[in-house]
């Protein structure tokens, strides 16, 4: 199961969240999100445990607990919404129509 870690301090590390997470059993692996200009955390994060009812229990004991000097959330991740990648942030439609018929 994929699991969805918000709200960490941004000092986190990989290894602390994964520590957290083995006490409940096997944890396959950890990924906290950087910004990728900074450098820095974003906060957030997420760990993939491969036994669902060992990571429903580690969600069930973790979340809105106090973690790293932080209330953490913990929840089962859900699948991202595909994204539109044709740039299109004017609404204008996927460029079916030509320049003339845009909508102003």
């Amino acid at each position: 199961m994929n699991i969805f870690v918000a709200r960490l301090n941004f000092s986190t590390r990989e290894s602390d969240l994964q520590d957290a997470f083995e006490q409940f059993g096997t944890v396959d692996s950890v990924k906290i999100i950087m910004d990728k200009f900074t450098g820095k955390s974003k906060g957030f994060g997420f760990v993939e445990m491969p036994d669902d009812t060992e990571a429903q229990e580690a969600i069930n004991s973790l979340n809105e607990v106090e973690f790293d000097g932080r209330t953490i959330v913990v929840k089962k991740a859900e699948p991202r919404e595909k994204r539109n990648s044709g740039g299109n942030r004017g609404g204008y439609g996927g460029g079916s129509r030509n320049r003339y018929d845009r909508r102003y």
